[in-house]
């Protein structure tokens, strides 16, 4: 890394390059397993306008393994982006995109959206209205008459999570047994098996305006655990940049929850790793988390559909890895300060 903070030429290009290779391994890899040559042909063919002669091929890679490679590079690199966010805004190492209570509140709105009978675009508008009003209502809480500081939003978070998980659980409790309980809970598990290209098109827009905004000012988010006054002293409304923040990883968290449900420990994993190998400056650590971060979903979800004849829910790995890697990181390091 340059002594500005900005990512060597090399590595610039290995982050680039990285999530695609990533992707087109992952189009190989399955139950049913697809040459290289034949992942290219039907990518080549289908970029000219073609059809790939072997059907079956063609459905399982255009149709079945594609949306879902697209939703877990996007997820992994918003719930990376979102994690450094809150980790810098409230100086705190263990910060997560739930921080505020967003994934909570996106959980309760979409298994409110399969209690209604919701479709899944249904469901996922939902989740991220509520993802929204959750953290609504934990800035409203947090920031009273005697404005005491980030602390109270991260407690009137936890206050705020506690309430909508609640809720959760009251949704469970109602469900039908037979039809709807199973597809909350399930869905609660965390899961890509739903993606398509239309679902896409709902959430993705999203994500990727959030991490777009967060990446085009990840210079100023050096700025993010100053007090107020240091930050004035740098000439930056700091206020206007915590609130920027705070929407861009909300609405990231809210979309990312409500396509595949809850996937813990990336936005916690990740963005430490980024820290271990380019220090603590925005400059480095916010691309690295897109690339680093879609690329680890990308892992994660392969193996998920790959190791065994029924789909094992991603949360499960994401926790089965990230929790003997993250105590790996930490032993070797020493912990990190933001």
């Amino acid at each position: 890394m340059r002594r500005d903070g900005r990512l060597q030429v090399y590595w610039i290009i290995i982050l680039i390059v990285l999530p695609f290779i990533a992707a087109l391994i992952a189009l190989g890899l399955g139950r049913m397993q697809i040459s290289p040559g034949d992942v290219f042909d039907v990518l080549r063919t289908r970029i000219s306008g073609g059809h790939y002669a072997n059907m079956p091929v063609e459905k399982t890679i255009m149709q079945l393994r594609l949306p879902r490679i697209v939703l877990a590079a996007l997820v992994g690199a918003g719930l990376s982006v979102s994690g450094c966010a809150f980790q810098s805004l409230f100086a705190n190492p263990l910060a997560t995109p739930d921080t505020l209570g967003v994934a909570s509140g996106a959980s309760f709105g979409a298994a409110l959206g399969i209690l209604l009978g919701f479709d899944l675009v249904g469901v996922q508008f939902v989740g991220m209205l509520m993802g929204g009003a959750a953290v609504t209502l934990t800035w409203l809480a947090g920031s009273g008459k005697d404005k005491g500081g980030l602390s109270y939003i991260v407690l009137s978070g936890i206050m705020i999570g506690s309430l909508f998980s609640a809720l959760v659980s009251l949704i469970k409790y109602v469900a039908d047994e037979e039809s709807q309980l199973p597809a909350i809970t399930y869905w609660l598990m965390g899961g890509l098996d739903k993606a398509s290209f239309r679902t896409l098109s709902f959430g993705s827009p999203v994500i990727i305006a959030g991490v777009l905004v967060l990446f085009l000012i990840r210079w100023r988010m050096n700025l993010l655990p100053l007090s107020d006054d240091e930050a004035k002293a740098s000439g930056v409304n700091i206020r206007a940049l915590r609130t920027v923040t705070v929407i861009c990883a909300t609405v990231i968290t809210a979309s990312c929850v409500s396509m595949c449900g809850q996937v813990g420990w990336v936005g916690l994993l990740i963005p430490h790793m980024c820290r271990m190998l380019f220090g603590n400056n925005h400059l480095s650590i916010i691309p690295a988390s897109v690339s680093l971060g879609a690329v680890f979903m990308i892992a994660v979800d392969t193996m998920a559909r790959s190791i065994s004849a029924a789909e094992i829910p991603v949360s499960i790995l994401t926790a089965i890895i990230g929790a003997p890697f993250f105590i790996m990181l930490m032993r070797r390091s020493g912990g990190w300060r933001i």
